[in-house]
């Protein structure tokens, strides 16, 4: 451990250096990120520093003991006690803030929703969780903007894409990206049984041009008229937009706005998203084993999470968490769920800091 404070004491230090680089300056995108790593590290090196400085007091202190007598003695004892408390709380701060920060952190989110096994009882249930979460942004005091709808014949929704804007966003929504099994009897069943059905869930990092810069060259841009339920007619103009990143082959449609212009910013603003998340998880493959896609295959038996009607019972099967809450949560009160899951994420991130000491 001591060899990785001397090495982040060095970054530090070096970084410090760098911020009066004229090359530097001159580019603003590295600037800012220089600037945000020398401003965590400047929190993690002062820490590392009164952790030494603590220790040093305290063999002072130790070493004085063994020629100290009478009041002398007793007050030294003190002294070192409360240096020990002080350097264990300075011990379990460090620990935090070496916690890998999230690089989304910050960023706002784009969430896609798309009914997957069940037919027209999967796109209702796509429904449900865009209402659960229209309710949450509205309690969290979010901005919700609908960038793209396919409504179904019954009133869901096959897919609908959306944007999530205010403070501790990602924080909040990154966990509930996955497939979602609902348990409930359908509208369309006449006997009264349980059916089980799925929608997947895909939580993106809004991008900029800063993170994600796209060729123009590298983009295949159709338009077309746009459709509603049933594939009827909705326009009598070409203003739907699908765009193709010929690279990757990722494939972004819109078709909620009457101007073509704005479908196609509405579909860049998903293409880039989708190329940062792709980028991120190629990353996070490389540095470790690769982690499973969010969206799966939205089979049955595949889910992150069971929503019980019968039961009022919601299960997150990540963490073993099962609440008799279903109602409360599907109007919006789905906190409970995402603290608990942030709670079991932050341990298991210090769980692995304690292991690589």
């Amino acid at each position: 451990m001591a060899d990785l404070h001397e090495e982040l004491e060095q970054e530090f230090l070096d970084i410090q250096d760098r911020l009066g680089d004229q090359d530097l300056l001159s580019d603003q995108v590295e600037y800012a990120k220089v600037a945000k790593r020398y401003s965590e590290l400047e929190n993690i090196v002062k820490c590392i520093r009164d952790i030494r400085s603590s220790n040093e007091d305290i063999e002072t202190a130790k070493e004085m003991l063994t020629e100290a007598d009478g009041t002398d003695r007793e007050l030294l004892r003190d002294e070192i006690n409360a240096a020990q408390i002080t350097l264990e709380s300075l011990e379990t701060q460090l620990r935090q803030l070496l916690i890998p920060k999230d690089p989304n952190e910050s960023k706002n989110v784009i969430i896609e929703i798309r009914g997957a096994e069940g037919g027209e009882e999967a796109n209702l249930f796509a429904r449900d969780l865009y209402e659960m979460y229209a309710s949450f942004a509205s309690k969290r005091g979010w901005k919700l903007e609908v960038l793209n709808s396919q409504p179904s014949d019954m009133g869901g929704f096959t897919t609908i894409t959306f944007i999530l804007k205010g403070n501790d966003v990602w924080s909040n929504m990154k966990y509930e990206g996955g497939p979602h099994r609902v348990q409930r009897v359908p509208v369309t069943e006449t006997q009264g049984r349980v059916h089980t059905s799925s929608a997947t869930v895909s939580v993106l990092p809004e991008a900029d041009e800063i993170d994600i810069r796209i060729e123009e060259s590298d983009l295949q841009v159709d338009v077309f008229r746009s459709s509603g339920p049933g594939g009827q007619s909705v326009n009598t103009t070409d203003s739907a937009v699908r765009i193709t990143h010929k690279p990757t082959g990722i494939i972004v449609s819109m078709q909620d706005e009457k101007s073509q212009l704005q479908n196609k910013a509405r579909a860049m603003v998903v293409l880039r998203s989708r190329l940062l998340q792709a980028e991120q998880e190629r990353i996070q493959a490389e540095q470790s084993a690769s982690r499973k896609g969010q969206m799966g295959g939205g089979g049955r038996s595949e889910k992150i999470r069971t929503y019980n009607f019968k039961e009022n019972r919601v299960t997150d099967h990540r963490i073993g968490l099962t609440l008799y809450k279903l109602d409360r949560i599907l109007s919006g009160d789905i906190n409970q769920v995402t603290d608990a899951l942030a709670e079991n994420e932050r341990a298991s991130q210090l769980t692995t800091l304690e292991d690589d000491e």
